[in-house]
């Protein structure tokens, strides 16, 4: 059962997901305003790590650095976005403006300033990133969003944010270079791009309107591009969904480094 009081089982059939997911066969999740056509997911697949992780965890400066005192690669525009309140920030770096890769982090805020964890590598939308997301664009939203909901098909990994687990989250289908989606919603983290705070990642209210999209989540890595979503490998899904707590406010900064710099 949802948080909506809506079996999980005909909410997946009934909502759209806007920003995730792939193009390829039996799924439809192209951030285009048509539904979801769900499958069985068996628990088989699996997401290995990406090459190029550290070793620290996230939260944890490495014991040689007491972390920088503001946040690297971002501009005064930038920073400014950044609620004062916030102590825990998931950086994500596009490569390019045109890119579908990026790295994350995530950074604690202390008394000396902000602790970096694991840097971790990333995947985002097919062409990129964009100041004016719009449905079908394929595009990242850039900006700063805060992180107050969660969910997933598995149980609930150890977060402190809300969690909504259920069938709603299955997905099947290939993605933009024909990877298999499966296990891609095990776990997320919905990004306050067009979302209602406080409402599972599955409701459809779109307070900018439904131009705007939606359905923009921090979710398991499927091996290929996004259509709107960020994607980490599913062990660092659940390091940070075990890591994210909303008494620390946590937000989430992301685009290409050149627009974050502004």
């Amino acid at each position: 059962m949802s948080r909506l009081g809506i079996p999980a089982a005909g909410l997946a059939l009934l909502v759209t997901l806007t920003g995730c997911g792939g193009t390829g066969t039996g799924v439809r999740t192209a951030d285009d305003g048509r539904p979801v056509t769900v499958g069985a997911y068996d628990g088989s697949a699996t997401v290995s790590a990406a090459p190029g992780t550290t070793q620290a965890r996230p939260g944890q400066a490495s014991s040689n650095s007491a972390g920088p005192a503001r946040l690297p690669g971002l501009g005064p525009r930038t920073l400014a976005e950044i609620p004062g309140n916030a102590r825990q920030v998931v950086l994500v770096t596009g490569r390019g403006k045109n890119s579908s890769t990026s790295r994350v982090v995530l950074y604690r805020r202390t008394g000396t300033g902000w602790e970096p964890g694991a840097t971790w590598p990333a995947h985002n939308a097919l062409k990129g990133w964009t100041d004016d997301h719009h449905v079908g664009d394929l595009r990242s939203p850039i900006g700063v969003f805060a992180l107050t909901d969660a969910g997933g098909l598995l149980p609930d990994p150890g977060t402190k944010l809300p969690y909504d687990q259920g069938r709603g989250f299955t997905i099947n289908g290939t993605g933009f270079e024909g990877e298999p989606l499966a296990g891609s919603f095990d776990y997320v983290v919905a990004i306050n791009y067009n979302h209602k705070p406080g409402t599972t990642p599955l409701d459809w209210t779109r307070p900018l309107g439904a131009d705007k999209g939606g359905g923009i989540w921090l979710h398991v890595d499927h091996g290929g591009p996004t259509h709107a979503c960020v994607s980490v490998a599913k062990q660092h899904m659940k390091e940070l969904l075990r890591t994210l707590d909303p008494a620390q406010h946590p937000v989430i900064v992301m685009g290409d480094a050149a627009s974050l710099e502004r």
